[in-house]
């Protein structure tokens, strides 16, 4: 017998500036990791203004995570201690895997229009994991299978599986799903969780109930993390809804965060910083 997801709880974004002076709304970070485990943050950044987002994010460091970008509009250059360089587009996906630390920049530019929108995530390592070896999974938009979940209604597949369609990121630790989907109006669509994951939606246009009863209604720039469950429905009225689904498999692990290395101790935390203070970070690539 299925097990429906009901919502836990509803959070609105907040604007905040991060990086040289980039506006972003943060759906959450920073705060209680408990509730989302095995994720960290979800920053939503949107402009047509360059103003607003072109001084992006210089070189800083990165240890013991993963950053999801995904790309709606614009573009985004970036390069790495690695000697990696290249451009995310849009409906792009980069997944980089910091593991035992990278020192990158993230420069954003905007599309022709001046358009820059998307979203990061940020998702944790386990202790095991924490100093692999960085790597990065750059994913282009035509690589990335768009499927039907319902009468008019349609799931980009970044991560995880529907309806026997894998997503191109696949092999990372937490298990995670990861889709924008689209439903239109007066339509409801029921989607497969695992249970026993961390699971949340982030409507970013439009509107949806979230919830076998209907009785949620989320609202653009709202976030709802759900109880637990093996199934989510969601469900439009009069106007469509697109959304982010993304689900995880928790931790359970104590955090030790400080800007974006996040270590399990605060001795760990301590080492860290100092390693990045005295040059000897980097450890990927040195004898």
């Amino acid at each position: 017998m299925s097990r429906p997801r009901t919502v836990r709880r509803v959070i609105k974004n907040k604007p905040t500036l991060e990086g040289a002076g980039v506006h972003l709304k943060r759906v959450f970070g920073f705060g209680d990791t408990g509730v989302f485990d095995p994720f960290l943050l979800l920053d939503h950044f949107g402009s047509n203004d360059p103003r607003d987002y072109i001084n992006g994010f210089p070189w800083h460091p990165h240890r013991g995570i993963e950053t999801i970008t995904y790309v709606l509009r614009g573009k985004v250059e970036h390069g790495d201690s690695m000697g990696n360089r290249g451009t995310i587009g849009s409906g792009d996906v980069q997944w980089m895997t910091a593991g035992s630390g990278i020192i990158h920049q993230e420069m954003p530019a905007g599309d022709q229009e001046g358009g820059m929108w998307g979203f990061q995530l940020w998702a944790n390592l386990p202790a095991a994991q924490k100093m692999m070896d960085p790597r990065y999974r750059d994913i282009h938009a035509a690589d990335i299978p768009e499927v039907t979940v319902g009468r008019g209604a349609s799931a980009k597949v970044i991560a995880g599986e529907v309806g026997g369609t894998r997503g191109p990121v696949r092999d990372i630790i937490i298990d995670p799903t990861y889709l924008d989907v689209s439903i239109p109006p007066g339509t409801a669509v029921t989607l497969p969780t695992t249970a026993g994951h961390t699971v949340f939606a982030y409507p970013f246009e439009g509107e949806a109930h979230i919830g076998p009863d209907k009785k949620s209604l989320v609202t653009a720039d709202h976030l709802a993390l759900c109880e637990d469950g093996d199934e989510i429905t969601i469900a439009t009225g009069s106007v469509p809804v697109r959304f982010l689904l993304i689900t995880g498999k928790p931790l359970h692990e104590p955090v030790a965060w400080y800007g974006p290395i996040v270590m399990n101790t605060q001795d760990e935390l301590a080492v860290a910083l100092e390693e990045y203070r005295n040059g000897t970070f980097i450890k990927h690539g040195r004898e």
